[in-house]
């Protein structure tokens, strides 16, 4: 799952990753990808961006705990900086601009089995 208001990072990570064979589910609003979860949609990592209108990474973090559903891996993606990040329950904070080596070994790292 990948969830990043920007459309040019959301297309750009999402053809290259199904370019490498990963199933990416993209989603412009947090709240889309919120109710997509609590319809049963259960991805093995969540890419998450910390700023977005609406609803933003730590309001959906927040809502997926409170739901029950905080059991996927969720690697941050933000151009606010690493501290930006802290307190936040997330496996790994990746700072934009990062380089695709450095999210792929994240995804390597991090996803749970399909």
């Amino acid at each position: 799952m990948l969830i990043d208001d920007d459309p040019n990072i959301r297309d750009v990570l999402t053809e290259f990753l199904r370019e490498l064979d990963h199933e990416v589910a993209p989603f412009a609003l947090a709240e889309n990808a919120l109710a997509a979860l609590q319809s049963g949609m259960r991805p093995s990592l969540i890419l998450l961006d910390l700023m977005m209108p609406g609803m933003d990474g730590p309001a959906f973090l927040r809502a997926v705990a409170s739901a029950g559903l905080a059991d996927f891996p969720v690697v941050l993606i933000t151009a606010a900086g690493r501290n930006a990040a802290a307190g936040l329950p997330v496996a790994q904070v990746l700072a934009k601009p990062f380089r695709l080596d450095d999210l792929l070994a994240a995804i390597e790292a991090h996803s749970r089995p399909a």
